[in-house]
């Protein structure tokens, strides 16, 4: 009789394991299908970025520090990086940013450049995807990372090497939005 009890509890031990590890797995293709979304943004935005330093750099060639440390920031080879790598980036890509569109509104006959204009429209647009799209991937992070860290499961992600994912936090600077206005 014990000896079934045994059994029972084994069995049923393995099933949690195994019904814990699927759906860890599962949630896993998740924030990886999350990120693959929001990078197609950050990639975009990062593509941008050249062509906004340049014509910036016609109307204010005097402003060669914040010019200079959002190329530098841009010069890394992105796909190359890992995930960690690339919001790193982007948090400090986001604050030159930031610090572009301030220096537009210094220079009203930059403002009023068709190809700065077109470029700033193109970043207003990537923002908002990029917003949209680390708001699905903080979610789908926050459920794997929930799931991750509850207990019993916290057991079995630890056995079967899942481990908490970082969340894609904006920083106070980003928090302001990039006016544009012309």
């Amino acid at each position: 009789m014990i000896l079934y009890i045994i059994i029972g509890l084994v069995v049923l031990i393995a099933i949690f394991a195994l019904t814990t590890y699927n759906s860890l797995v599962r949630l896993n293709n998740k924030v990886k299908e999350a990120f693959s979304t929001m990078d197609v943004y950050l990639k975009k935005r990062w593509d941008l970025i050249p062509n906004i330093v340049e014509t910036v750099k016609g109307y204010a060639a005097h402003e060669k520090e914040t010019l200079a440390s959002v190329i530098n920031l841009r010069n890394g080879a992105y796909d190359s990086m890992s995930d960690e790598e690339k919001i790193k980036a982007n948090k400090e890509l986001s604050k030159g940013v930031v610090k572009i569109m301030a220096l537009a509104e210094a220079y009203p006959e930059l403002k009023a450049n068709e190809n700065f204009k077109d470029l700033s429209q193109q970043l207003t647009r990537v923002e908002e995807d990029i917003a949209n799209s680390r708001k699905y991937y903080n979610g789908v992070v926050r459920t794997f990372n929930d799931k991750v860290l509850v207990f019993p499961n916290n057991i079995f992600a630890g056995l079967f090497g899942f481990k908490e994912r970082e969340m894609f936090e904006v920083d106070a600077a980003e928090r302001e939005n990039v006016k544009v206005e012309f």
